[in-house]
């Protein structure tokens, strides 16, 4: 006799509210590194903080957030509403729901239910009589004093459970979210939606502290953001045993995020200095970099010495990987020629050649490494060196009045799957690329025509100009200003 299904559980994943166009990104890669089954009844937005999913089980939802440093965390959903009147009625009725399933209730004009009824043995199934339990009020661009969250916690009395109040460490933990929108300029008097469920995990947002650049032994000036590496690392979907590479290795922060994840790490990079750790200490007040000052000594810091396979003095355009190696995945934030050059080895005469007696001590001259030339290089060698499926993640710069999806870097044996924003100026931005490898045995393709459309380096600093000309004329012209009303209020007084 074949048994039904179990019946699947409705989650709310509630996220901080940082990076916003990366949260769907992250969700995904993790959902297919761990081959989660999802059914999305709500999929992240920039406008909302929160999503709501349907999954098999507690332990899915679990996996999830042991890898994600984007979601804060997530509740089993007893309860949805508009208005918090709605809620509690919606819980009391859930309270009454013998039906054994999810009941929706009216949609609003975007489709989304208004209300929702959970499974009474949902509820019942977590007040045992002996169980601890405490209840905790988390808001959304809106502030409670204590006493307003007691409050608020007040009007849960009707819940069967009949265990201790325990504060630190209960068996259960209620969370009731209330939502005012992103606009902490326009805060309205009641929420947009508010929410009620047991709490099931949080993210992973103290990695950002653990891994914080501030308490880092080794870093340069370009040194990645803890959180943004560790979600590069999940949107490359490291695992335990894979083999990581960074060509444009720097200070090492990449793969610190994926030796984290249990992957043994390479690097490469053009730049001695840096690799040996003699370049300008970065931190305020330092004079000289310290013994303990290296990507290995990092790596021991965190833990992953044992992770970490080498890095070696490369430039990429001539790189020195065999052919028939492969790679788990590539993550990577090469040059963009601003905080650091974007050079290779070569020479601007013609015919140049070296004497036998001078090529023992000779240091290579060093070129421009344009960015097209970077990103062609970066797709070519990962269609190389990936293996089937896995995937390539990248840093791409761009003017954000120009950007066009169709211009980004491009290669017939990648697939582009994640694009995410990160703004860092009103005219200049960069994103980050996702691409899966989905085909073998493609030559090297030619220069790509899309990677060099705009020259980053070139606009940026014209930007700055432009900016710090027009910031200068506005002032001069307030100056002005004062300076005739001041003019003005003197002949007044004179008179």
């Amino acid at each position: 006799m074949q048994t039904e299904p179990k019946m699947w559980k409705r989650y709310l994943m509630w996220f901080a509210h940082e990076h916003i166009d990366f949260r769907h990104a992250e969700m995904q890669s993790i959902i297919s590194l761990l081959n989660i089954p999802v059914r999305y009844v709500e999929k992240p937005c920039v406008q909302k903080p929160y999503c709501i999913v349907e999954m098999p089980s507690e332990d899915c939802v679990r996996k999830i957030a042991s890898r994600s440093v984007l979601l804060k965390n997530c509740i089993e959903l007893w309860a949805r509403a508009k208005t918090v009147s709605q809620l509690h009625v919606n819980l009391k009725n859930s309270l009454k729901n013998s039906t054994g399933s999810w009941v929706a209730g009216e949609k609003d004009n975007n489709g989304i239910s208004n209300t929702c009824l959970c499974p009474k043995e949902l509820i019942e199934s977590s007040c045992p009589l002996k169980k601890s339990f405490k209840i905790e009020v988390e808001t959304f661009c809106k502030h409670y004093s204590m006493k307003e969250k007691v409050s608020k916690i007040e009007t849960f009395s009707y819940l069967p459970f009949e265990g201790p109040v325990k504060l630190k460490n209960p068996d259960v933990t209620l969370l009731y979210l209330e939502f005012y929108g992103v606009d902490p300029n326009d805060v309205p008097e009641e929420p947009y939606d508010v929410f009620f469920g047991k709490w099931i995990a949080d993210g992973q947002r103290d990695l950002i502290q653990v891994h914080s650049l501030k308490k880092r032994q080794f870093i340069g000036n370009t040194s990645m953001d803890a959180q943004l590496a560790i979600i590069m690392a999940n949107q490359a979907q490291v695992k335990l045993g894979d083999m990581v590479l960074d060509p444009f290795v720097g200070s090492g922060s990449l793969l610190v995020a994926a030796a984290h994840f249990g992957a043994y790490v390479w690097g490469s990079d053009i730049d001695y200095m840096m690799l040996h750790a003699r370049t300008r200490p970065t931190r305020v007040g330092q004079k000289i970099r310290t013994k303990e000052e290296s990507i290995r000594g990092n790596m021991r810091q965190y833990g992953t010495e044992s992770r970490y396979l080498d890095v070696v003095v490369s430039d990429f355009s001539l790189h020195n990987w065999r052919s028939d190696l492969k790679f788990d995945a590539i993550i990577t934030d090469p040059p963009y020629g601003v905080r650091e050059p974007t050079e290779k080895i070569g020479i601007e005469r013609e015919n140049y050649t070296l004497s036998e007696e001078h090529m023992a001590n000779h240091v290579p001259s060093k070129v421009e490494y344009g960015l097209h030339h970077i990103y062609s290089d970066l797709l070519n060698f990962a269609a190389t060196h990936l293996e089937m499926g896995r995937r390539l993640v990248c840093w791409y710069p761009l003017v954000r009045e120009e950007y066009q999806e169709s211009q980004l870097p491009s290669h017939p044996c990648l697939k582009l799957v994640a694009n995410s924003e990160q703004v860092l100026s009103k005219l200049a931005a960069r994103r980050l690329l996702t691409y899966e490898k989905i085909l073998d045995d493609v030559p090297n393709m030619p220069l790509d025509p899309n990677a060099g459309v705009h020259n980053f380096r070139e606009k940026y600093f014209t930007m700055g100009e432009t900016t710090r000309r027009e910031r200068k004329e506005k002032r001069a012209e307030e100056v002005a200003a004062y300076l005739a009303r001041k003019l003005e209020t003197t002949r007044y007084d004179l008179t």
